[in-house]
């Protein structure tokens, strides 16, 4: 039986303070067992791995380990296992699956993924949280098994990454993963200094198969959806500039920019 699967979803996002702004969309995600990438391109007329398609699996895209040249000789499993024996995890031959964006004809902005990991008996044992920004820039966040319960991955941590130019790099993010299943749940908050929640952010939706009828019929519902993100996001800056929210550049705060992957120069 197949593990990969696609979500139709929807996205929320909800700004509390400093003043309200709210707006919601929907998506649809791949969620697709590492192990199972090369078989579905192979039977997948719609879809591929490091080959151009409607919609391309590219693993250049996704967390490798800080280094001056990328290791592009390596594929996204060496590197996830690689990032996790960095935090002091083997999982051996056991199960990766990842929640995210395919490149879609060509062209690829993917704002987060989320890798779920088990080890050899089949018991999850953590997830990573990949972000990325408008500047292509990376920054992972690890949840290991201390932060599971009941089914949920839960971590409030210093965000140190410069994700928007409206939400300070010292905020906290609060993460609250539900392990997918035939729901799919995901909540993001923000919270300020002061330990006040001042964004949240949802990610909800239902399981769907992967066959080539499907993703035909969400290339047409959804055209161009990677392109469709980063236009959303730039719409709704727009907005939040309009509405005068506290603007933060680029280059202001470096020193609070830790750990980022894929630096931008």
């Amino acid at each position: 039986m197949m593990n990969s699967c696609l979500y139709k979803a929807k996205v929320m996002h909800h700004r509390l303070a400093p003043k309200v702004h709210r707006f919601h969309y929907n998506v649809f995600m791949f969620y697709l067992d590492l192990d199972e990438i090369d078989s579905l391109s192979e039977k997948l007329k719609f879809m591929s791995r490091n080959r151009f398609n409607l919609f391309n699996f590219r693993d250049k895209d996704h967390l490798q380990l800080p280094k001056e040249k990328p290791d592009t000789s390596q594929n996204i499993r060496a590197h996830i296992t690689n990032y996790l024996a960095s935090n002091g995890v083997a999982i051996g031959n056991g199960r990766i699956m990842v929640l995210t964006n395919l490149c879609t004809l060509g062209y690829q902005f993917n704002p987060v993924s989320f890798y779920y990991c088990y080890d050899e008996a089949g018991q999850i044992v953590c997830s990573i949280v990949e972000v990325c920004n408008t500047f292509l820039e990376m920054k992972p966040y690890f949840l290991g098994c201390e932060t599971l319960k009941d089914e949920e991955f839960k971590l409030n941590t210093t965000k140190f990454f410069y994700v928007s130019p409206f939400i300070d790099m010292d905020t906290n993010f609060d993460f609250d993963l539900h392990i997918p299943g035939e729901k799919l749940q995901v909540k993001i908050d923000d919270y300020d200094k002061d330990g006040n929640r001042f964004f949240t952010s949802t990610l909800s939706g239902r399981r769907k198969p992967l066959k080539d009828a499907t993703l035909l019929l969400y290339f047409l519902s959804f055209p161009f959806i990677t392109l469709k993100i980063i236009s959303l996001i730039h719409w709704q800056a727009l907005k939040l500039w309009l509405k005068k929210i506290p603007y933060h550049k680029k280059g202001d705060d470096l020193p609070l920019q830790k750990e980022v992957y894929r630096p931008y120069n």
